[in-house]
């Protein structure tokens, strides 16, 4: 049976929409985090709810669809539990910086995990990288310049910790992508991720572990932060990824992904109230075309199988 090109187009529409969900649920999160701080609430109370919220949601999904499907084995995959504090160290790190920075300039800082996993596999993998990466590499600094509105001296008083944290987030944001793209291949998606979400709010724990002890606000306010967070930076995401990714390919999901730019800069702006100007919006998208240009030479977009449709 012939299916339709137009058929095939509302296909590929529906799983691009569900990508950039997952991306847009991403950026939303520093705006909101700051919110929280607003209330009294700390970095590590946050990150911690967000993760441990997070972990207790995936692995009551995965221990369900494990006993339905008679699959549930987490036999040999405890390097995942330890891949996943990267995770929380980042994700630490990034909500601590948005207390001295504006979350737009954090989410800036964060992308350059983009150059930073290019040399962080040559360094560990031999693989050096292209001249159209190097060049594109080049581009996202002078975007991030331009986006954190560097240019001008009177705007050059940001907290150093600040822009050394969301720097630090970057760095171990990339150390879990080289973990997470080389462990746990062949585990189920929930079971993979509530594993790596357990690591992530283990380690935050014990970085805050004396502060969440002692803290006077583990309240339902709390509840209510970590459970927002968790549902929108922890569950929802994997969810879109992997049910979105499969079917339009890697190059296409990559240049989705980074949508998660403009999402932060745009609740930043609606929601905190931080001004954005022509210059700065002259470098997101600076930044956000190199992206894609690295993402574009590394691979073709894939198409829908037609089997996978049937």
């Amino acid at each position: 049976m012939e299916i339709s090109l137009n058929y095939i187009k509302n296909i590929m529409t529906k799983y691009i929409i569900i990508v950039a969900l997952g991306a847009l649920s991403y950026g939303m999160l520093s705006s909101f985090a700051k919110i929280a701080y607003g209330q009294g609430y700390t970095a590590g109370e946050i990150t911690f709810a967000q993760a441990f919220i997070g972990a207790v949601i995936l692995w009551t999904i995965a221990i369900f669809r494990g006993l339905k499907n008679k699959s549930f084995n987490l036999k040999g995959n405890w390097k995942l539990l330890l891949a996943g504090t990267s995770m929380g160290s980042s994700a630490y790190t990034y909500y601590l910086s948005v207390e001295y920075i504006p979350a737009s300039l954090a989410i800036i800082l964060l992308m350059q995990m983009t150059w930073m996993s290019t040399l962080a596999e040559w360094i560990f993998f031999n693989k050096k990288p292209s001249k159209i990466e190097i060049s594109a590499s080049f581009f996202i600094v002078i975007g991030t310049v331009l986006a954190g509105n560097l240019l001008k001296a009177e705007n050059l008083n940001f907290s150093l910790l600040g822009i050394g944290l969301g720097l630090s987030s970057a760095l171990l944001y990339t150390c879990y992508v080289l973990f997470t793209s080389k462990l746990g291949n062949d585990v189920p998606m929930f079971e993979k991720s509530a594993l790596m979400t357990t690591g992530s709010a283990l380690m935050i724990l014990i970085i805050n572990l004396k502060s969440i002890t002692t803290s006077t606000h583990l309240d339902l306010g709390l509840l209510k932060w970590g459970t927002f967070l968790a549902i929108f930076g922890t569950v929802i995401p994997p969810i879109c990824f992997t049910t979105g990714m499969p079917k339009i390919g890697a190059g296409l999901s990559s240049i989705l992904l980074t949508l998660e730019l403009p999402a932060a800069i745009f609740f930043a702006h609606i929601i905190l109230k931080e001004q954005i100007s022509f210059l700065q919006i002259s470098g997101i998208a600076i930044m956000i075309g190199a992206i894609v240009f690295i993402n574009l030479s590394k691979k073709p977009i894939q198409k829908i199988p037609q089997e996978s449709i049937l």
